[in-house]
């Protein structure tokens, strides 16, 4: 996202395109070096998001190769301290809700493992743990969960809300999310870089919501009806792979994202007291965020206009 800006300029490059190590870790020495004259903090992002299951060789080369790499460069250039952009969908993700994890839940692998981006993103945490440790160096591991607010220009975060707007969505999911705004996630990024304790995790939110509550904001906000459908999850699900499979079988595009469907019927709530506590991580209203949102999608992909429940 555009909004998350930081303080230094940004240094764009291909981890996995540097076949040789050798290579790799000179390119870096140079990037590590220029940042240190300019005397500006060093940020990493390793980041591929695709819900096709066939990109899962991808994102598992850049996020697990690809941080085995850059750790290993990093030491060698000197770099001593890595803040690593993952994901809540590491930890906090439940099929009933009833709980609310926070760091110390175990990683809920017997439930990621069927989704490819965040199974990888699970693994680049293990692989940056184990990669680059040793005296005087600090890996701080990232959690934000949904990412809001103005600035996503790829609809990597926000598609949800212009499905909405565009009335793509014809049912209500039964599971719930939590979501955080994109400028406060880059606060917590700088505050990370000074005060995150090494081989910690950070989850990064707002608020726990239901999706009947989400869309019903959403409408408020929008003026545009939210669904009333609600199907069972194991008929939404089986529903939206069986759909999924057929139009593959066909050589078609699927109108429907299975992965998407099945996801939206967990609950991706978390407790974020420790960043609060040791960041000083402190999110705006959540409503002022999906009105953010929802007037970047509404300018950028809407033609700027106000819909109406007429039209």
């Amino acid at each position: 996202m555009n909004a998350c800006t930081l303080d230094p300029p940004l240094a764009y490059g291909s981890v996995v395109a540097c076949a040789e190590p050798p290579r790799f870790r000179s390119l870096l020495r140079a990037v590590v070096s220029l940042y240190s004259q300019l005397m500006y903090p060093l940020y990493w992002l390793l980041h591929r998001l695709s819900r096709e299951k066939d990109d899962a060789r991808k994102m598992y080369k850049l996020h697990v190769e690809g941080t085995r790499l850059l750790c290993d460069a990093a030491k060698k250039a000197g770099v001593k301290t890595i803040v690593l952009a993952s994901s809540s969908g590491t930890i906090a993700v439940t099929e009933k809700g009833d709980v609310t994890p926070d760091e110390t839940y175990p990683p809920p692998l017997d439930i990621i493992a069927r989704w490819p981006y965040y199974a990888s993103k699970a693994y680049q945490e293990m692989a940056a743990l184990e990669r680059f440790h040793g005296p005087g160096l600090r890996l701080v591991i990232m959690n934000p969960s949904l990412l809001l607010g103005p600035g996503d220009d790829r609809l990597s975060s926000t598609k949800v809300v212009l499905d909405f707007m565009a009335r793509k969505i014809s049912a209500v999911p039964n599971g719930g999310l939590n979501f955080v705004d994109v400028r406060d996630t880059a606060k917590a990024f700088q505050a990370a870089m000074k005060k995150g304790r090494h081989g910690e995790r950070y989850l990064l939110g707002a608020v726990n919501w239901t999706f009947v509550k989400l869309f019903d904001r959403l409408e408020r906000l929008t003026k545009v009806h939210s669904p009333r459908l609600a199907l069972p999850s194991k008929f939404a699900i089986t529903g939206a792979h069986v759909i999924d499979s057929l139009f593959r079988q066909w050589n078609f595009t699927s109108p429907i994202e299975a992965d998407t469907v099945e996801m939206a019927e967990y609950f991706w709530y978390f407790n974020h007291s420790k960043a609060r506590r040791e960041l000083g991580f402190t999110p705006r209203d959540p409503g002022d965020t999906l009105n953010d949102t929802v007037r970047y999608v509404r300018e950028n992909f809407l033609g700027g206009i106000r819909r109406s429940n007429n039209g």
